[in-house]
């Protein structure tokens, strides 16, 4: 993942799998102290962390107490490294399963369930709908089924917002409300220093 075959992209990939990240994740900030991405969170295993602190494309801001041992010397597991390069930001959004599932909210866009999701067409695909942020919405099976190939009028559903083409900025607003299940102290200052505080 970061060899120098792969120089631009490592900085931008993480883990989703969280078998990789069971022991020492580090949380990865681009320069600017905020972390790459919210939903996922931007975690790599240690062993990926202390990679990079090796090839100098990151400094340590925090570590676990836990050691690593190399043949001569021993090393505190990085827990927040931070980027020495500012990656930035994607202008736009990828057309994913994950990102429209993000975008709304994990949420039925009809009857605001949060269980049991899928995709539905607002004008169905047999009427000529296409397959774009515009026109799916994320949909529990329920009301998938109760809308089938008709159209909203016909359905008597209704949505809750209209869909669109988010922003990387949207995106990153509404990946803050989903923390990760797995939060190590050390991190919490990078997740939250840039929240509004509450009147």
């Amino acid at each position: 993942m970061l060899d120098d075959h792969h120089h631009e992209d490592f900085r931008t990939q993480f883990v989703r799998e969280p078998a990789a990240l069971r022991q020492y994740p580090a949380l990865v900030l681009n320069a600017d102290y905020r972390p790459l991405s919210y939903y996922p969170l931007s975690l790599w295993p240690w062993q990926e962390a202390i990679k990079a602190v090796f090839l100098e494309r990151v400094s340590v801001i925090a570590e676990y107490d836990s050691f690593v041992h190399s043949q001569r010397q021993a090393f505190r597991i990085p827990s927040v490294v931070v980027l020495k390069d500012f990656v930035k930001p994607q202008k736009r959004v990828a057309f994913t399963r994950f990102n429209l599932f993000l975008r709304d909210g994990f949420e039925c866009q009809y009857c605001g369930s949060r269980g049991d999701l899928t995709f539905d067409h607002v004008i169905p695909r047999s009427r000529g709908g296409v397959t774009s942020w515009e026109n799916v919405v994320a949909a529990c099976s329920p009301c998938n089924l109760r809308k089938a190939n008709r159209s909203l009028r016909h359905s008597g559903l209704k949505l809750r917002r209209e869909p669109g083409q988010p922003t990387p900025e949207e995106m990153h607003s509404v990946g803050r409300r989903f923390p990760p299940n797995h939060l190590h102290e050390s991190w919490i200052d990078f997740l939250y220093w840039d929240t509004e505080l509450e009147a």
